[in-house]
């Protein structure tokens, strides 16, 4: 595998320069905005607790990782892009599990487990629909689920979780029609994404921070 490979899979790119996607690669900017709310709300929280700083720090490299893909264009730059994401999802779906629904350690592992063998299920039925945004569809009906189950329950976390599947379905549509509407749209809708992408993330670290369970003595 050429790790050096270009890779054009989107409407702004035009060129292989460093900066031939300006809005998609400083859009990023807004993942250094929500770990940065995120770290705010973390130091002013009773708990402090390390899962939360971690996934603060994970939304920052999250933010790292695309910009060098919007920025070099090619494979080694696109796992920076998308591991660091993936391994955010599943890793809050599992701290969602345990902290907002109140699972055990064990049965919250083995939900993020049958969580992980779900999406890698459905990905390829989807993928014919919905192209590369695939991959992100399990994650969207998880924020639905767990967040419509706490709204349910009062739980104080639920909203803030549920609004950020809101956020994140206008997301997804915004990378999904980046190419679509590309002749009528030079520019493309991918910036969009990394916007609403980050607001949606900041929601979420909000609702981690909140819900930490505070340190006693």
């Amino acid at each position: 595998m050429d790790l050096t490979a270009p890779i054009d899979a989107y409407c702004e790119r035009i060129g292989t320069a460093f900066w031939a996607e300006p809005l998609n690669a400083l859009s990023n900017g807004a993942f250094f905005a929500a770990a940065a709310l995120g770290l705010w709300y973390w130091r002013r929280a009773p708990g402090r607790d390390r899962p939360s700083l971690y996934l603060i720090g994970l939304v920052a490299i999250i933010g790292t990782g695309s910009f060098l893909f919007h920025t070099f264009a090619n494979r080694w730059s696109s796992f920076a892009d998308v591991i660091p994401i993936a391994i955010f999802i599943f890793a809050y779906f599992g701290l969602a599990l345990r902290r907002f629904v109140g699972l055990s350690p064990l049965a919250a592992f083995v939900g993020t487990l049958a969580f992980l063998a779900a999406s890698l299920a459905a990905e390829p039925l989807l993928a014919p629909h919905l192209g590369s945004s695939a991959g992100y569809v399990a994650g969207l009906f998880a924020l639905y689920a767990i967040g419509g189950y706490l709204v349910a329950r009062d739980h104080p976390e639920g909203w803030p979780v549920f609004a950020a599947g809101g956020v994140f379905t206008v997301s997804l549509a915004f990378r999904m029609v980046d190419l679509p509407l590309c002749p009528d749209w030079p520019r493309g809708t991918h910036f969009l994404w990394h916007t609403l992408n980050a607001a949606t993330l900041g929601l979420l670290l909000v609702a981690a921070v909140r819900g930490a369970p505070p340190k006693l003595g």
